[in-house]
């Protein structure tokens, strides 16, 4: 099958890009087009403009401010994971990056466009929510700045209003007392995840943070974790994981086969014990 008819626009800058998506009624932006190319091909989606936003500059700025990591929307995964960019989570994205899909799509695919998609098996929505990561999103109107918790709405669906565009993402330095475990779980080298754990670790700090990923809505982030480890964070974090506690969190989230919590669960004990390595 092949795209229904559509116009194709390839703004100059963004400025110019953002004035057109404010004038179209029916239009998608594409950049790497990983995701938004086989939805037109199957007609999952059918707009009257494509607004081409790859070859914008803008898009494709990094640089390290204070005590945070800015990226521009357009930096693909393959730049991160073949560190052309500075490395502010101490081999956390690299690590992310070099174990998305296949390298055809790393090489075209990118962080913003992959957050816009906000498909919930995508691993940048799991690891950027973990690493506490926000978003500055642009219109002509302005901008506007939003956490990754609360960017991702549901599956399939985000916080972008109509005419918005994805244009940083801002990562925090990663402390280097912070432990850092991600596991996904595939049925084959390549395929989206059927279940993600990332998991930010600080025992010096007793702190945590944990997202788990893949399931059928937005990821369930909890920042305050103690309860997963008996009431405490401390060095021995591992040894005091309490998996029928996890359990029972994802069933009140709503993950009501015990299949599928059974195994968010096993992947939720490796990234602890990565993290722990």
């Amino acid at each position: 099958m092949k795209p229904a008819p559509f116009g194709y626009e390839r703004p100059r800058d963004l400025q110019a890009a953002l004035a057109v998506l404010s004038e179209a009624d029916a239009s998608k932006i594409i950049a790497g087009g990983q995701s938004l190319g086989p939805m037109l091909n199957l007609r999952l989606v059918e707009p009257e403009l494509i607004v081409d936003i790859s070859g914008l500059a803008e898009l494709k700025q990094v640089e390290r401010r204070g005590d945070e990591l800015v990226l521009g929307a357009c930096v693909t995964h393959a730049d991160i994971e073949d560190g052309r960019i500075p490395d502010a989570t101490r081999g956390a994205m690299q690590g992310v990056a070099g174990n998305i899909a296949y390298r055809a799509v790393r090489n075209r695919g990118t962080v913003g466009g992959s957050l816009s998609h906000a498909d919930p098996a995508a691993d940048w929505v799991s690891a950027l929510s973990a690493l506490g990561a926000k978003l500055t999103l642009r219109s002509l109107l302005g901008a506007r700045t939003v956490t990754m918790q609360d960017f991702i709405v549901g599956a399939l669906e985000s916080a972008l209003r109509a005419g918005e565009i994805v244009e940083t993402i801002h990562v925090p330095v990663r402390p280097a007392s912070a432990h850092w475990g991600y596991v996904k779980s595939c049925r084959k080298t390549g395929e989206f995840a059927h279940a993600i754990a990332a998991v930010l670790i600080d025992p010096s700090a007793a702190t945590a943070r944990i997202v788990i990923g893949a399931i059928d809505a937005a990821p369930i982030v909890i920042t305050d974790a103690a309860e997963l480890f008996g009431g405490r964070i401390a060095g021995d974090y591992k040894d005091r994981f309490d998996s029928r506690v996890a359990d029972a969190l994802l069933a009140k989230a709503g993950v009501s086969s015990a299949a599928h919590r059974h195994i968010h669960v096993s992947v939720l004990k490796r990234a602890v014990s990565e993290a722990a390595a």
